[in-house]
């Protein structure tokens, strides 16, 4: 990529407005989606298992495409995830039956894993290091402010048919593709793909379990723990929190639906307006160590909530430790990763998803237990990083001071 390319914010603010586009409609389906299977017969337990495959399917696909994202290009990948995400929107519309719900889960997960790695890769490209926490956090801002809006205008389309918001989110996916196709620019042309190949020549290539085995042992290995634990904090929440204002407090799907779309409000200006000045100022290891802790402290507390406001404000805690703790663990692995931003976003995505397919199990498994478990194991597993992320920096400390 040329440099006034590089230097220019135009091809960064087009990936944002594509990656609010596809968030808006995941977004879309998120107060309705207990509703819409329910007319099929299906429970929680068959919920739980169709987050679980979408998370799986992005887990084994994300370090392929990653991988393919280095030897092609970003904006082929980012196309072909788009177009891929919005047909199974619209199977999952017109689905009839479990056996197409399923089928729509397993080519969104499938397609959603080219996007999402190839995203974070092609910020690497467009940002210098000095920058890359601020680009990892408009990313993360755009991609927090479509689910912001999404359950809203979700709910509202439900009104007149379930099916509705997945026409939407498949169409809004369908139009991002377009949007890629005719104005994305590519950030990684041909002879840059050429020359970085050459370092890596003759490397043999393992399968995904063997590449993450050695992922562990790298310099980004920690950090790749660090994002399965965020990511399962996360998906720990997402995933129970309907069932939990229902049952504690009787919340119907607009109430929840609001409660999203502020704490959404919050985690998006966090990341659009802070995380760059943060990471900057203190650096990513200051931000991700505290935001570990209010990660904690939010989901402790989201247990002594009381009504509407204490609810909010408790959540609105958790997202704000979230919303600091993503972009800048993905700005710290990027920093770390050199010329492999592809192969090592893709297994970014697959700890990631990992965490995704590993929180609501276990948090549908301890809610039937007590409805308090899910956000206390969630803060127990937030501490649990915060611990031994002091301690790993603290020896890489000392391994990097009698060299200096």
């Amino acid at each position: 990529m040329s440099d006034s390319v590089k230097n220019s914010k135009a091809p960064l603010i087009l990936l944002s407005f594509n990656l609010f586009i596809v968030m808006v409609g995941i977004g879309l389906v998120i107060p309705i989606l207990p509703f819409y299977i329910d007319k099929f017969g299906a429970d929680a337990r068959t919920l739980g298992l169709l987050v679980a495959v979408f998370a799986f399917m992005q887990f084994l696909f994300a370090p392929m495409w990653g991988r393919l994202s280095d030897k092609v290009g970003r904006k082929p990948l980012i196309t072909i995830g788009l177009f891929g995400f919005a047909i199974a929107e619209f199977i999952f519309a017109y689905a009839n039956g479990l056996g197409m719900l399923f089928l729509s889960r397993i080519l969104a997960g499938t397609f959603g894993s080219a996007l999402m790695p190839t995203a974070m890769a092609y910020v690497s490209d467009v940002t210098s290091s000095e920058k890359r926490g601020q680009g990892m956090g408009i990313m993360g801002a755009a991609m927090g402010l479509g689910i912001v809006v999404g359950p809203g205008i979700g709910g509202w389309l439900a009104e007149y048919d379930l099916s509705l918001p997945f026409l939407v989110a498949g169409i809004a996916a369908t139009i991002a593709g377009i949007v890629s196709v005719l104005i994305l620019p590519e950030s990684y042309p041909k002879e840059k793909r050429d020359k970085d190949a050459l370092l890596t020549e003759g490397e043999k290539r393992d399968n995904q379990f063997i590449v993450m085995y050695k992922a562990l042992k790298s310099p980004v290995g920690f950090l790749l723990i660090l994002v399965f634990i965020m990511s399962f904090g996360l998906a720990n929440f997402q995933s129970i929190f309907g069932y939990y204002t229902m049952q504690r407090y009787d919340y119907n799907p607009s109430e929840v639906g609001l409660i999203i779309l502020i704490v959404g409000l919050v985690g998006t200006i966090v990341q659009g307006a802070l995380v760059g000045r943060l990471t900057k100022r203190f650096g990513e290891e200051r931000v991700v160590t505290s935001a570990l802790l209010i990660s904690a402290i939010g989901f402790v507390l989201m247990t002594l909530a009381t009504g509407f406001k204490t609810v909010l404000l408790t959540t609105c805690l958790f997202f704000l430790g979230n919303s600091l703790l993503r972009p800048s663990l993905n700005s710290f692995i990027s920093k770390l990763a050199g010329s492999r931003q592809g192969l090592v976003m893709g297994l970014n995505n697959s700890f990631l998803s990992l965490g995704n397919v590993a929180g609501p199990i276990l948090a549908g498994i301890f809610f039937e237990i007590n409805i308090h478990i899910p956000y206390l194991f969630g803060a127990c597993i937030m501490l649990f990083g915060l611990i031994v992320t002091k301690i790993w920096l603290q020896k890489r400390r000392t391994e990097v001071e009698p060299t200096s």
